[in-house]
């Protein structure tokens, strides 16, 4: 990770360590930087933003610096990161930016970069962005004249990425009641237009954004509200989006949580029934449930493990043509559809497994039996050094030894504060509960501890 972007962009909490100075310089990278590859120095690039009030502040900062640089800006207004990634590699674009802090409280906002291809900007363009904003580069031409960007209305972009998802369906949803939590956020509108032109009727709540209300107590990150409604209402299904709709969780016809390691499963059973899963295998996080992989042992299906983060989910599954992988917390990604997580094709693709199957999706979750789990974060002095001290190891080695087939302990660094983390699934709480504290005495003991 660089200074400023982390594994999704550059995020902070507006106006404080990211500023409208920001956004405009990076504009005057990207529209400078892109501009070198055409012969008349003109980018093209497309622009989304979610529902938080400095969104547009940003956008007009990021448009500024690009077309000061001589790019034109096609802006498709508030939209998903996923349409930016699907219009971006569809079209004539050279890259796409996203404005949005995804589930972060709408205080924080941040910038995604993604490339021509649908896919997260490289390091190597990313590090070359960093060094202008920390004034490395000197200072770069501005356009003149006729070379003056220009901005284009494209809403009709997104409602092209609209025309695909509603392709995607294969089964008519006449007749499903269907719950939607668009987490006051980017899916506010496009969700439900999606589901009722594909005939479904819909229940939606929290699609009634004022800048300031986008993840406040609700969607992926807070989905009682939607477990409510579902049962209230007598729903088939609900479905909840974070606040750029890159993420989506389920709620099945009881209530019930349905998470992104069910979805892996439910998904991976259905192309594995079919013969579609490429080498039969499923990409996880070394933070997917410990049921999930005895849930897909049990059926046969094998799996990848990679760090945290969509990233490194993406990155294992297109250097190895895998078709499904994602995060607990609802980020699946689809490679035959998209390039990076999508919630409403998530959505779309749960849909479509309950009415091939003709199950309920608590029937369809009821193989993987999630174990219980306890995560405690502990502030230390150095985490490499912690994690490298030679007693700290012996008692991770004892614990994995005395859990043996029954669940495991993960013990890893934060990647944005001088945190180690000890996770301990169990078959009991009690249980992961006196193994994750044992760990930690022995980080207290050893001295390490804040």
């Amino acid at each position: 990770m660089g200074k400023y972007f982390g594994t999704d962009g550059f995020r902070g909490e507006a106006n404080v360590n990211l500023t409208v100075d920001h956004a405009f310089k990076v504009g005057r990278f990207l529209g400078w930087y892109y501009g070198k590859n055409h012969e008349d120095g003109k980018a093209k690039v497309v622009i989304g933003k979610d529902t938080r009030r400095s969104s547009y502040m940003f956008e007009y900062s990021l448009v500024a610096g690009l077309t000061a640089s001589g790019a034109d800006a096609y802006l498709l207004h508030v939209t998903t990161t996923p349409s930016v990634s699907y219009v971006a590699r569809t079209e004539d674009f050279d890259c796409g930016i996203m404005i949005s802090a995804s589930h972060n409280p709408f205080y924080d906002n941040g910038i995604k970069l993604i490339n021509g291809k649908g896919e997260k900007t490289g390091e190597d363009v990313i590090s070359e962005i960093e060094k202008y904003l920390d004034g490395e580069m000197g200072e770069l031409p501005y356009a003149t004249k006729e070379k003056i960007g220009c901005t284009v209305d494209y809403a009709a972009g997104r409602n092209r990425y609209m025309g695909y998802l509603m392709s995607l369906a294969i089964y008519s949803f006449k007749g499903m009641r269907v719950g939607l939590d668009a987490a006051n956020g980017s899916a506010w509108t496009l969700a439900k237009s999606v589901f009722d032109a594909l005939g479904a009727k819909t229940y939606v709540i929290n699609a009634e954004p004022n800048g300031v209300n986008i993840n406040t107590n609700c969607g992926s990150t807070h989905i009682e509200g939607l477990q409510d409604l579902v049962k209230r209402e007598h729903l088939d299904v609900g479905f909840a989006f974070d606040g750029d709709a890159d993420r989506c969780l389920c709620v099945d016809e009881n209530g019930e949580v349905i998470n992104g390691d069910h979805i892996i499963y439910i998904y991976g059973c259905y192309m594995k029934d079919r013969d579609k899963l490429v080498d039969n295998k499923v990409v996880t996080t070394v933070m997917s449930n410990f049921g999930l992989y005895k849930a897909l042992d049990a059926v046969g299906i094998e799996y990848e493990k990679t760090a945290v983060g969509d990233k490194y989910v993406y990155e294992c599954m297109a250097n190895n043509g895998y078709r499904i992988g994602g995060e607990q917390s609802g980020h699946i990604i689809f490679s035959k559809y998209a390039t990076t997580g999508d919630g409403i094709i998530t959505a779309l693709k749960m849909m479509e497994v309950i009415l091939a199957k003709k199950k309920t999706l608590s029937q369809l979750a009821a193989p993987l039996v999630m174990y219980p789990q306890v995560l405690k974060n502990i502030r230390v002095t150095d985490k490499t050094e912690t994690q490298n001290d030679a007693d700290v190891k012996a008692a991770v080695d004892k614990v994995a030894k005395e859990l043996g087939s029954d669940g495991r302990i993960l013990v890893r660094e934060s990647g944005t504060e001088p945190v180690v983390r000890v996770m301990v699934e169990a078959d009991s709480l009690e249980i992961c509960e006196k193994y994750v504290d044992a760990v930690i005495d022995v980080i207290k003991s050893k001295g390490y501890a804040v």
